[in-house]
């Protein structure tokens, strides 16, 4: 079996769910960053600092200055195989309907940030994903 007919049969299993909180990225002190760790969604140490990825109402809580509003996508294949490629079909789907898409992968899924604007177009585009592969 060939490596695009492993990744077809994946995304024929593709089930994301939208999750409801709006999240934001804000630059954080260590100081910030052991008091808020249990609400951070993800962290990212970069050479500029550390990021941390929390929902929207702990930053006001905190009065922390952030950058846009995401939401998160979490992708469910079944059943889950490390097969190449597979994001990246994902990923161009979503950038040829004009979709920022920032990739979080993890221990048991993988996790998509897009713009609160385009929550619901990125549904659709993954969704339609699996049906058209059903259907052709």
């Amino acid at each position: 079996m060939n490596a695009q007919v492993k990744i077809e049969q994946l995304l024929q299993r593709l089930s994301p769910i939208l999750d409801r909180q709006q999240l934001v990225m804000c630059s954080l002190t260590e100081e910030q960053l052991q008091t808020l760790l249990a609400e951070c969604l993800c962290v990212f140490r970069e050479r500029e600092g550390l990021c941390a990825l929390l929902p929207e109402q702990v930053a006001k809580r905190e009065k922390l200055s952030n950058v846009g509003s995401f939401r998160l996508i979490t992708l469910h294949f079944s059943p889950c195989l490390q097969v190449p490629g597979v994001i990246a079909n994902v990923v161009r789907e979503l950038a040829d309907a004009g979709i920022q898409a920032n990739v979080v992968s993890a221990r048991y899924h993988e996790h998509i940030l897009v713009s609160e604007h385009d929550a619901a177009q990125a549904m659709q585009i993954l969704n339609g994903i699996s049906n058209r592969l059903h259907y052709s």
